[in-house]
């Protein structure tokens, strides 16, 4: 059922492609022409869930789960097969000039800034487009020049730019008409570390600074770890898991990891499975049932210096959430 309060309300969604299929060979390349076959694939199957206004959600799942094809119906570019969907009020394939002035959709691995001239040409077709106010558009630019570190780069023509130079610029462009949600595919997509995490830094003050909504896509869980308290996994088109991301290892990870460090070097092998070893040093991968007997053991039975217990890397619980493929 759609939610008229939530920024993004979608209900049942699916989206099928009719694919060609034929067989290899000359003759059945001919008979192609005449008679050509097809097979349907199914993109995204019963999606539903919600987004609060001002809440980031990561959006996770491999490679050809469905996640770029709803970004894409969420923002209007694909017309779904079945199922209902509202983002800010608006249905998104109707394209209204009231819908897209107030979304973005940013994706990493697309170019939206003229290569051949300077960013701050692009920001002036931009400014065009949506008809923004020139002091409003000023004030606007300049912020996110500002907030992007983006400097004197925008004078640059951006073919002479780095890919996180770029990546920067194609942000401050999405977000110059203030949009009030903002649908990122892979925004960090093949930048070095310090940009990811500035890049991280501008999104969560952006979103602080305006209310916005963002739903984020990306295979790097520093940036999901950042910015979101809940995550929705996505796998073969149906969601796994929908809630915060503090629930997400209790769901999937029946262990976690244990550090235990010692006054005297011990074989502790007999409390868990050993991860890693050295003489008084010793992470163990324990039942999560288990963790506070195995803690209060071995706080009683040996001098311990330091013990710390944590959950599995955020990475592993994802890969056991695909692996588990059994939505909940």
């Amino acid at each position: 059922m759609i939610d008229d309060n939530a920024a993004v309300s979608v209900d049942a969604l699916r989206k099928a492609f009719q694919v060609p299929v034929r067989e290899a060979g000359v003759a059945a390349a001919i008979k192609s022409l005449v008679h050509r076959e097809h097979r349907e694939v199914v993109a995204v199957h019963e999606v539903t869930f919600s987004i609060a206004p001002g809440e980031i959600v990561g959006f996770l799942g491999p490679n050809g789960a469905g996640k770029t094809t709803t970004l894409k119906m969420l923002s209007g570019l694909l017309h779904p097969t079945a199922g209902a969907v509202r983002v800010l009020g608006h249905e998104p394939w109707r394209r209204e000039r009231d819908y897209l002035r107030r979304m973005t959709l940013v994706m990493g691995n697309r170019n939206q800034l003229q290569w051949d001239l300077p960013a701050l040409d692009s920001f002036e077709l931009t400014r065009a487009i949506y008809r923004l106010p020139e002091a409003l558009f000023i004030a606007q630019r300049d912020e996110l020049v500002d907030l992007l570190e983006l400097g004197s780069l925008v004078n640059k023509p951006v073919r002479n730019l780095s890919l996180g130079e770029r990546m920067k610029a194609e942000i401050a462009n999405s977000l110059l008409h203030r949009p009030e949600i903002l649908f990122l595919d892979e925004p960090t997509l093949g930048l070095d570390v310090p940009m990811q995490r500035r890049i991280r830094s501008f999104l969560a003050d952006y979103n602080l600074r305006h209310g916005a909504s963002i739903m984020l896509t990306t295979h790097y869980m520093a940036d999901v770890e950042a910015l979101c308290e809940r995550v929705i996994v996505i796998h073969h088109g149906s969601i796994l898991f929908d809630g915060p991301l503090s629930v997400l290892a209790q769901q999937f990870a029946g262990h976690k990891t244990l550090v235990v460090t010692l006054d005297e070097p011990a074989d502790l092998s007999r409390y868990g499975e050993v991860v890693e070893s050295s003489p008084t040093r010793t992470t163990l991968r324990i039942a999560r049932d288990q963790t506070a007997a195995v803690t209060a053991r071995l706080l009683s039975e040996f001098s311990v210096r330091d013990l710390t217990v944590e959950d599995p890397p955020i990475d592993d619980v994802i890969e056991l959430a695909f692996a588990s493929g059994t939505p909940t």
